[in-house]
């Protein structure tokens, strides 16, 4: 029953929504909702996307990091075997053939080194872009 005190009681103000105006109404309720639930879609997905970029990433950083300490424990490795190989030298001459060719193997790894972290640089940023780019593709098909 209507509160006659109310103010926004029906008895009190006898209002009522033309038919216009609520479909207008319900069209705007129905836009906004597909609207929400499209924008909700393509933010799960850019979710996903996201983590796959993070994901991948995060194991190219191990990979990386296991590359530079076998890296690391082969020029220790080398080091110490030439300290070790200069102890023995008999002669100024045969320390510096031995510190010579040292030299030529430590660049030749140094050359090697450079060129593999470069290869898995690339590989690493390849495979992270890679869920952007099916992303990107996804959202932004080609007009036909």
């Amino acid at each position: 029953m209507a509160n006659p005190t109310d103010p926004f009681s029906s008895s009190v103000i006898p209002f009522e929504v033309p038919e216009q105006m609520r479909a207008f109404a319900e069209k705007g309720v129905s836009q906004a909702r597909d609207n929400y639930a499209k924008f909700k879609d393509v933010a799960e997905s850019h979710n996903s996307a996201i983590q796959a970029v993070f994901a991948s990433a995060n194991k190219g950083a191990i990979e990386y990091s296991a590359k530079l300490r076998e890296m690391m424990t082969a020029n220790t490795a080398a080091t110490l075997d030439f300290a070790q190989e200069l102890i023995t030298a008999k002669t100024p001459s045969e320390a510096m053939a031995l510190w010579t060719a040292h030299a030529k193997k430590q660049f030749e790894a140094f050359t090697a080194s450079t060129k593999e972290l470069a290869e898995l640089s690339q590989k690493v940023a390849a495979e992270t872009a890679e869920p952007i780019k099916a992303n990107a593709s996804r959202l932004f098909k080609p007009a036909a």
